[in-house]
């Protein structure tokens, strides 16, 4: 089944981040797309052609414009035969899921559903939300009855930050819909744009349980990497000469230790142990995994300080410059970021702590933490820091020279330096 014997109905996609955005450009190379963000400022910037985020370029913007419009009144939405929601699925202060966002973009796509349309979720959540909270809304802004008046599908996204439009295309994509011929439309929708093909879920449910479980088993295993680290660091070894070693089987795992933070991995295993909890199942190891990783940023900060004193400088006092603040390596996204435990800690010990990221959206930074990374990395290093640490593995810091570095005490969380 293809949609080439289907009217090329408007599709409308909800939320323009860096899932949103690359996934209605895509679309726009085929179908009559709108774009629909709450954020006006963000609404503004795209109608000049230009996404702050980096995610989509220019000349990729120009190239689609007479399919792709941008607003942020749902009600110019009206009319459209598909709503693809793309927005956040963040935790609450206390780790719970937090749906308010989902929930909102749900109600405002209900307000303008027409009969037989198809609404698929691309958000991040846990088994049974599509089904059992997204649809009832929409049924209820609607006045229609889901399965018969409309349809649902689930895609969860699949990309990764800082090349999400560049390999939309070339990710196998997860389709499911609840109805046969929901699940049928859905998959023929997204092989119009995908490349590299699409696999077809048993039901919504698996979709979304497959979604959480791909950054669960990452979240894990990143998590035993630093476990060991700290293991050898404890025995006296270098834990970097152990991977080596280890990693000359033709089976073992290359997963690198590190910061895990970020609106996937740090935060889908919470959702997956919601609904675990909530039927009576408690996951111990995934749980025991996040509590190792969200550690890490405690344990950098720890071990700065205890370096600066062996060295005969206080913490207290102590110059300590940060390289890098993003979630992630050559993103701008500071969303849920590890490298603020180890900024917090430091200064907790009475460090002056500066942080330089070039990459990093400042204004989303300095909005979430209060803090405006320094653009270059030169001025930051001429003030002769007593202890520097590589946070983020930018390109741009592997080409600091060693000299630049000066007597200051390297900590390399990444490997870069």
């Amino acid at each position: 089944m293809g949609y080439n014997s289907r009217m090329r109905e408007k599709i409308c996609v909800v939320g323009l981040g860096y899932v949103g955005l690359p996934l209605a450009a895509a679309f726009a190379r085929a179908f009559p797309v709108i774009g629909c963000d709450a954020d006006p400022r963000r609404v503004r910037e795209l109608q000049n052609g230009r996404d702050a985020a980096g995610e989509v370029s220019d000349e990729a913007l120009a190239a689609v414009s007479q399919n792709l419009s941008f607003t942020a009144d749902i009600s110019e939405a009206r009319g459209c035969g598909v709503f693809i929601i793309a927005v956040p699925t963040p935790l609450t202060p206390d780790r719970r899921p937090d749906l308010s966002i989902l929930e909102s973009a749900c109600r405002d796509a209900g307000r303008v559903l027409k009969k037989g349309a198809l609404v698929v979720v691309e958000s991040t959540v846990y088994p049974g939300v599509t089904e059992e909270i997204c649809a009832p809304i929409l049924e209820l802004e609607s006045g229609l009855k889901f399965n018969r008046d409309f349809v649902c599908g689930y895609s969860p996204e699949r990309l990764r930050p800082g090349t999400a439009f560049r390999n939309l295309t070339e990710i196998v994509k997860i389709t499911a819909g609840s109805t046969p011929e929901a699940a049928l439309r859905t998959d023929a929708l997204y092989r119009e744009i995908i490349r590299a093909g699409t696999f077809r879920a048993a039901s919504i449910r698996a979709a979304e349980a497959a979604k959480v479980l791909e950054n669960i088993q990452r979240d894990v295993n990143i998590a035993v990497m630093n476990e060991a680290a700290l293991t050898c660091e404890a025995l006296g070894l270098d834990s970097r000469s152990v991977f080596a070693a280890a990693a000359s089987k033709w089976d073992f795992l290359k997963f690198e230790p590190g910061l895990v933070g970020g609106h996937c991995i740090g935060v889908d295993p919470y959702y997956l142990a919601h609904r675990a909890r909530a039927c009576g199942f408690h996951p111990g190891l995934l749980l025991a995994a996040r509590e190792v990783n969200e550690g890490m940023g405690a344990v950098v900060a720890a071990r700065t300080a205890d370096l600066l004193r062996g060295r005969g400088t206080q913490p207290a006092g102590a110059r300590v410059l940060i390289l890098g603040f993003t979630f992630k390596e050559n993103c701008a996204d500071p969303r849920n970021s590890r490298v603020w435990d180890i900024y917090r800690d430091l200064r907790a010990a009475g460090c002056e702590v500066a942080v330089c990221d070039p990459v990093a959206d400042a204004e989303k930074t300095r909005a979430e933490y209060g803090i405006v990374p320094e653009n270059d990395w030169r001025p930051a290093l001429a003030r002769e820091p007593d202890a520097v640490i590589f946070a983020v593995a930018h390109d741009i810091f592997r080409e600091i020279p060693a000299e630049a570095l000066g007597k200051a005490l390297v900590l390399d969380v990444k490997g870069i330096a």
